[in-house]
């Protein structure tokens, strides 16, 4: 009994590892259309006009998000956990008015810094189409990190320590 214990142990272990394997090469496959610019915005406009000037000299998390994507919403507690220690801002593309994403995000209870992407201009700007897709940026403004899909809360500790 224990042995049977220990192969379907085994064997999910392994199904798990060749998930993650994959997932990360598809994670980087979908990864290489966005635009890798430099980031060459200051500042932007948060939910209900409120200006925000990106913090200069430090690293940066961008995410974008939409209400209506299943991921993003598994998604989104990782998101404010990191928001608590690094500074991150999330676009959220076609998900309402700004009240109606103050709503969505309350009812989550979730806090983190908002731009509406209400026409999708700034999503296309960074050549975004696969939700969610997270961007990071050092310090300079150039990216170090980008992952289309889901990302755990150690995985994004991991890259923002990393580029701090």
């Amino acid at each position: 009994m224990r042995d049977k214990i220990v192969k379907y142990f085994k064997e999910i272990l392994l199904f798990f590892l060749v998930m993650t394997i994959f997932a990360n090469i598809l994670s980087f496959y979908r990864s290489n259309n966005l635009n890798k610019e430099a980031l060459n915005i200051s500042t932007v406009n948060l939910l209900h006009d409120k200006s925000y000037v990106l913090p200069k000299n430090e690293p940066i998390l961008i995410h974008f998000w939409a209400s209506w994507c299943p991921t993003c919403k598994v998604e989104a507690p990782n998101i404010q956990k990191i928001s608590k220690s690094y500074n991150v801002l999330t676009i959220a593309l076609k998900s309402g008015s700004d009240a109606e994403i103050e709503e969505y995000l309350k009812s989550r209870d979730l806090n983190f810094k908002v731009v509406n992407d209400i026409d999708g201009a700034i999503t296309d700007k960074f050549s975004v189409s696969i939700f969610p897709t997270t961007i990071i940026y050092d310090k300079d403004g150039e990216v170090v990190f980008s992952d289309v899909g889901y990302t755990s809360t150690l995985g994004l500790w991991l890259r923002m320590w990393w580029t701090n």
